[in-house]
C-alpha cells in the first residue's frame, strides 16, 4: 500500500468524523503516513494532514533529510539558532500559522494516547474540539501489504543471521555484551555485504543464569557466561524500518532433568500457539491455546504475559495475543509467539519466533532451531 492510499484512508476517516486537520506526532505513524522518519524526536516534528494537503513541521536539523525523503506537499522549518529566529523558533510557530486559517469550533484530530494535556489544551484554548485519529492509524497499520510483509520476512531472515552469529561464538567465559556483539558482528557483516545503502537496524539484549533468566526483561550486562546457565537471547532487525523478532534459550552444558522439561514445555506451548494462528479467529484463542499447555503442567502462574504481540514498524504494537482479545485475527497481521516460563530456583525460558497471519495458518518467518536438543551447547 503505497503512501498515497494510507492517506486516503486517513482522510476518508476524518472526512466520516468531520475532522478538518489532524495532527501527527507519534513517529511511527509519521512514518506510515508521510514516509519520514527522524533519528531523534526530542525536537517536536508533527505531521500535519488535511483533505487536499499533507505538510511537515521540522527543527532546522531535519530540513534536508525531510526535503529529501518525505511524501509531502510542503516542509516548514523552525530553527534553534538566532541567526534564524525571525523563521520561527518552536514548531508552534507553524502550528499557530496553520491552525489560525480555521474558523473557531472546527475539529482537530490528534493522538489522544500520545499527546500531553498539555497540547490538547493548546488547541482546545484556541476554541477548536478535538477527536482521536492515533487509533485510526494504529488500526490501519494491523494488516500489513505486500511490500511490508517482504520487507519483514528480510528482517526475519537477518535476525536468525544475528541468532547464529552469536550462538556459533558463545564460550564459556565471555560477557553477555561479548555475546550480543558476536551475533552483531556477523549480522552488519552480511548486510554491508549484501544490502547496500539500505537503512537497517537492531537491538538486542542478553540475560543468563538462574536468576537473571527468571525475570523475563532485563538488559545485557557485564555477567560472565558459566557452565550451567541458562541464556535468553532476544534479538530485533529492522529493515527499511520494518521489524521482526527472534528469542531464543539456550542450556551452556548439562541441564538438570527439571530445566529440561520445562524447556520443552516452553516450546511445546510457543507451537500450540503458532499452530493456532490463523484468520478468522479471536486473538484470545491464540493465548488459550498457548496457555492452556502450561496450565496442563501446573504452570500457568510462572507464565506471566501476553503470549504475543503485533510486529511491525515498532518494538511492540497493537494488536495483541492476550486473554481478553475479542479481535478477529486478519490475513496480513504479524505477530511475535512467545509464551515464557519463569520460575526462581529453576530459570526462565522463552523463545519467540515471527508470525505472518494467512488465511488457515501462519507463515512462519524466524526459523533458528528451536528443539531443546539442538539448544544445549557444549562449550
Amino acid at each position: 500500500m503505497s503512501n498515497n492510499m494510507r492517506l486516503e484512508r486517513l482522510r476518508k476517516y476524518m472526512n466520516e468524523k468531520n475532522i478538518e486537520i489532524a495532527l501527527i506526532f507519534e513517529p511511527d505513524n509519521q512514518f506510515y503516513i508521510s514516509g519520514f522518519k527522524a533519528i531523534t524526536y526530542s525536537r517536536p516534528i508533527v505531521t500535519v494532514v488535511t483533505q487536499d494537503k499533507i505538510e511537515l513541521i521540522v527543527p532546522g536539523l531535519e530540513e534536508l533529510h525531510a526535503k529529501e525523503v518525505a511524501k509531502v506537499d510542503n516542509v516548514y522549518v523552525y530553527y534553534e539558532i538566532p541567526e534564524m529566529k525571525e523563521h520561527g523558533i518552536s514548531h508552534k510557530h507553524y502550528l499557530d500559522i496553520i491552525l489560525n486559517r480555521y474558523p473557531k469550533g472546527i475539529t482537530v484530530g490528534i493522538e489522544k494516547d500520545i499527546v500531553s494535556a498539555s497540547f490538547s489544551e493548546y488547541i482546545t484554548e484556541k476554541s477548536f474540539a478535538i477527536k482521536d485519529v492515533g487509533s485510526k492509524i494504529f488500526e490501519m497499520r494491523y494488516v500489513k501489504d505486500a511490500r511490508e510483509i517482504e520487507f519483514l520476512k528480510i528482517a526475519g531472515y537477518l535476525s536468525d543471521i544475528g541468532i547464529k552469529g552469536s550462538l556459533e561464538n558463545a564460550r564459556v567465559g565471555m560477557s553477555e555484551l561479548e555475546f550480543d556483539v558476536a551475533g552483531d558482528n556477523a549480522l552488519l557483516k552480511y548486510v554491508s555485504e549484501n544490502y547496500p545503502d539500505t537503512y537497517i537496524g537492531f537491538a538486542n539484549w542478553t540475560c543468563s543464569g538462574i536468576d537473571r533468566t527468571a525475570q523475563p526483561h532485563l538488559d545485557s550486562n557485564t555477567r560472565i557466561l558459566q557452565r550451567g546457565d541458562i541464556v535468553i537471547h532476544s534479538r530485533q532487525v529492522w529493515y527499511e524500518n520494518y521489524r521482526a523478532e527472534n528469542e531464543r534459550t539456550f542450556i551452556i552444558g548439562k541441564p538438570t532433568e527439571r530445566q529440561k522439561e520445562v524447556f520443552k514445555i516452553a516450546v511445546e506451548a510457543q507451537q500450540a500457539g503458532l499452530d493456532t494462528i490463523k484468520a478468522g479467529i479471536p486473538a484470545r484463542m491464540v493465548d488459550e491455546a498457548a496457555r492452556a499447555v502450561v496450565a496442563k503442567h501446573g504452570l500457568e502462574l510462572y507464565s506471566n504475559h501476553r503470549i504475543g504481540h503485533g510486529l511491525g514498524l515498532s518494538e511492540h504494537e497493537e494488536p495483541y495475543l492476550r486473554f481478553d482479545n475479542e479481535l478477529i485475527l486478519e490475513e496480513g497481521m504479524v505477530f511475535s509467539m512467545e509464551p515464557g516460563i519463569y520460575i526462581p530456583g529453576i530459570g526462565g525460558f522463552r523463545h519467540s519466533d515471527t508470525a505472518i497471519v494467512g488465511k488457515n495458518s501462519a507463515t512462519i518467518i524466524t526459523n533458528y532451531p528451536r528443539s531443546v536438543e539442538e539448544l544445549i551447547l557444549d562449550i
